[in-house]
């Protein structure tokens, strides 16, 4: 640790005579967990006064030996950057005016209208879907988020609607329905997202389900489920964190008839899981909220941790047959869950929604707060091989929530 201290002294003396004001920035690290190039967040007002920055003033981020490293300014005020910090212990970090070097973008999303409205947003290792009112005043019911998975750090939603919607394949598969239906399938296929074409692809079903981790209201009479977004706002989107706002139509909910809710969903660089605070307006006393995560026919590994806080679930995908591996799902609850339980549907609602029931993580909800909550997937082809290694990447990570880093200026 002094030869560390020292090695920090000694890049902070270099910088302070040589190129102005440098900000110290220490991290602690409480928890028995390595950060690895995990996502902080400190007050750019903290450093702006430290640094004295004017509006246009830029500045460098370095880590103790000196190496820039990459930041993002959020529509918060905040600065976010990925630090390296052993298990209880500490990392040095310094801030200085200065040009930085170009990001590259890790996280990216927007909203697709030219398919029906979704919004998918993605980073370096998982892409996620959610469904907007174009698609619902088609009548299809999609309720819960979607998962893409992929195999590549590289961003792919762009090229993978590209291909799936564009003008003239989509006309050409058309045409080929009618004088040569084994080459429209062939060509479709070459332009599915639905199909792996060395990246990843789409093979996770959601329907008229919570999907990968959507949160819902709780009545005596069952889960209300949302619909799709009404209105959304994209608040960050890249190098390092994508957010947005989703704000939903109105519900009737027990005794309160405008019921509506909003969600802020967060995607960090390097995350597989996504930060998402959920409020209702209108929604008054207290109230059961369910987090659910949708069980398909074949997935029998479910595994919860009510003391831990977080609940995963391995799906078989919609084509078991196929060999395209498993999907892990995953949430995490920083606040003590009521309790957390598979419940199965009747008959009759497994054939309506396409699927066996939801694994519930069931808390109370207070009107006009939040109800913070992180929830997402990963994939068997990818760095996650099987469900062991997900259950310790999502303990590991309920336990990063529940112990966050310190930032300190000094």
């Amino acid at each position: 640790m002094k030869k560390i201290f020292n090695l920090c002294l000694i890049v902070f003396v270099v910088w302070s005579c040589s190129e102005g004001a440098v900000t110290t920035v220490k991290v602690s690290n409480a928890s028995l967990c390595t950060r690895v190039d995990e996502i902080v967040e400190m007050s750019l007002g903290d450093v702006s006064n430290k640094l004295d920055l004017k509006k246009g003033n830029r500045f460098i981020v370095t880590d103790s030996a000196g190496v820039e490293t990459p930041y993002q300014i959020t529509y918060n005020g905040k600065i976010i950057f990925p630090v390296n910090v052993a298990a209880q212990s500490e990392a040095i970090y310094f801030i200085k005016k200065g040009t930085p070097a170009e990001p590259v973008a890790k996280t990216y999303g927007r909203q697709y209208p030219e398919r029906v409205d979704d919004i998918a947003w993605e980073n370096d290792l998982v892409v996620f879907r959610t469904y907007g009112p174009a698609l619902q005043a088609t009548g299809e019911k999609a309720f819960g988020y979607d998962v893409w998975v992929k195999s590549t750090k590289e961003l792919v939603t762009e090229v993978r609607y590209g291909k799936e919607l564009n003008p003239e394949t989509v006309a050409k598969i058309r045409e080929l329905n009618e004088t040569d239906p084994p080459a429209a399938d062939n060509l479709r296929r070459e332009t599915s997202y639905h199909v792996d074409h060395g990246d990843g692809m789409d093979c996770y079903k959601v329907g008229p389900t919570l999907g990968s981790g959507t949160t819902a209201l709780l009545t005596e009479s069952g889960i209300v489920y949302p619909y799709c977004y009404r209105s959304y706002e994209i608040l960050d989107n890249g190098p390092l964190r994508f957010t947005m706002k989703l704000v939903y139509n109105p519900l009737t909910v027990n005794e309160n008839e405008n019921v509506v809710e909003t969600r802020i969903i967060t995607l960090d660089a390097g995350s597989y899981l996504n930060k998402t605070v959920v409020s209702y307006a209108g929604l008054d006393g207290v109230v059961s909220v369910a987090t659910g995560i949708v069980l398909h026919e074949g997935g029998n590994e479910v595994f919860s941790d009510m003391d831990n806080g977080f609940m995963t679930y391995v799906d078989p995908t919609e084509d078991v047959g196929n060999d395209k591996g498993k999907i892990f799902i995953g949430a995490v609850f920083p606040e003590q869950v009521n309790e957390i339980r598979s419940v199965l549907f009747s008959p009759d609602e497994k054939k309506e929604r396409g699927a066996e029931g939801h694994l519930l993580g069931i808390s109370d909800y207070t009107g006009g707060r939040n109800y913070t909550y992180y929830w997402g997937g990963a994939w068997s082809k990818a760095d996650i091989k099987d469900s062991g290694a997900w259950n310790q990447y999502v303990m590991e990570f309920a336990e990063k929530v529940r112990k966050p880093c310190s930032i300190s200026l000094l």
